[in-house]
């Protein structure tokens, strides 16, 4: 049988027999399929899964990215119960629609090994490490306990979502995974018991996944979901006590009333997050502030208003100690991204050259890893370029941002563009130029 054949031969092992001695697997192209469309990993799936299986049983879920492979390649044609009711609610659709095959009736002569509750109960226990995955059976012994290290171990989860946003964007895969795992983070709140301050930091960890979930859906332009996740990660925050939370639970509502045009709540927004006592204590929360209540002032129209908060923030900057201790969401303001917020600042106030200019240091400062960033950036950059008459350099800008980066503000920014640059040189070699790349980009995609 050729090797590159979807149906594959394996050594029988008790599946369903095919070719004398040999079972069928066929690769699972719905599962395939749907991850694509989600433009999910087979980590992130495995993530989402967990996190699903965290709210629903109190204890994390066992789902590697192997088990995702097995689940692709057929090798697993049916998932466990739980994991085939999770992937049911994170598809929405059922487990046959996605590709699996039920199982069959079982045979009489090699009827599976049941693993009694002890056995499973301490199996999870050995692989899990946290305190609920010894969790009684429900309603008999004392509430398990919840401790730090459950806190530790969910706040190196909200680091990976971090880093997740800073490459890829707002997709609906780390909205999905942020959103998961805030509720996993609410379900051992609600199962075990805590001190106040392990009951705080699990508020704040519950808020700030539901804010990434919030930003991402912003980011890829989900409005109406990003406005329910700003309700509960507000009500979270406030429940948290935690300075840091509020700031950024605010800041990323700012950012979604800009996106729906509500100017004026979000400058409301921008004055809530820098009345957070941090703002006072650390200057890197102060300049962020600013920063941002400079590009809302531009949208107001405030010229004035808005370069003298960017003169705020730049004072605040300088007197940012770097070394102190942050949360990971905190790390992805420097100077490179106070650029990048004063670009869009004078991208909204229509001072094309100086946009530019500030394009330029954005992108001599900015981090490799902040790919999501430099797309965004060069996207203004194109624009800027666009709107002082060089077409040349403003179409070499758009076509440097990459292909898999063309999505949520950054795609946004681009259709802009083309609408701009048809508008003001439909004729020229540059418009034709960029009108046959987007088309083969567009044919490339439908292939």
């Amino acid at each position: 049988m050729p090797p590159d054949e979807l149906t594959v031969a394996l050594p029988f092992r008790g599946g369903r027999r095919a070719y004398g001695g040999f079972v069928e697997r066929t690769r699972n192209e719905a599962l395939a399929e749907w991850m694509a469309e989600h433009q999910m990993t087979e980590g992130e799936l495995a993530d989402a899964v967990n996190g699903e299986l965290g709210a629903l049983t109190g204890r994390d879920g066992l789902v590697s990215d192997r088990t995702v492979r097995r689940w692709l390649s057929g090798e697993t044609r049916w998932p466990q119960t739980r994991q085939c009711k999770v992937l049911e609610q994170l598809a929405g659709r059922s487990a046959e629609a996605l590709g699996f095959v039920p199982r069959r009736s079982r045979s009489r002569s090699a009827p599976p090994q049941e693993v009694e509750p002890v056995q499973r109960r301490v199996f999870l226990t050995a692989t899990t490490g946290t305190a609920l995955a010894a969790t009684a059976v429900a309603g008999q012994g004392p509430r398990p306990r919840v401790g730090m290290s459950d806190v530790n171990r969910l706040a190196a989860r909200l680091a990976d979502v971090v880093a997740s946003d800073d490459r890829h964007g707002g997709t609906t895969a780390l909205e999905t995974r942020a959103a998961a795992l805030a509720r996993q983070t609410l379900d051992l709140q609600q199962r075990g018991s805590s001190t106040t301050r392990v009951r705080s930091h699990l508020y704040a960890l519950a808020a700030a996944f539901t804010s990434s979930a919030m930003w991402a859906a912003t980011d890829g332009q989900r409005l109406d979901t990003a406005q329910q996740h700003m309700q509960r990660a507000v009500t979270l925050a406030g429940l948290s006590g935690d300075g840091a939370v509020r700031f950024r639970v605010w800041g990323h509502a700012a950012a979604l009333y800009r996106q729906l045009g509500r100017y004026t709540d979000a400058l409301a927004a921008d004055d809530a997050a820098r009345a957070v006592v941090i703002t006072r204590r650390d200057p890197l929360y102060a300049s962020l502030a600013h920063a941002r209540i400079a590009v809302t002032h531009a949208d107001l129209h405030a010229r004035t208003a808005a370069l003298r908060s960017l003169g705020h923030a730049q004072d605040a900057l300088t007197r940012a100690d770097r070394n102190t201790p942050r949360p990971p969401w905190m790390q992805f303001y420097d100077e490179a991204e106070l650029e990048l917020l004063t670009l869009i600042t004078h991208t909204v106030l229509g001072q094309w050259a100086d946009a530019e200019a500030h394009a330029h240091q954005h992108l001599a400062l900015l981090r490799p890893e902040l790919v999501r960033n430099r797309a965004l950036s060069l996207a203004y950059l194109a624009h800027a370029q666009l709107e002082q008459g060089a077409l040349e350099p403003a179409v070499a800008s758009a076509l440097a941002v990459p292909a898999d980066a063309r999505q949520g503000r950054a795609g946004q920014k681009l259709a802009q563009f083309t609408a701009r640059l048809a508008a003001v040189a439909p004729r020229t070699p540059e418009a034709r130029a960029w009108a046959d790349h987007c088309h083969e980009g567009k044919t490339s995609v439908e292939r």
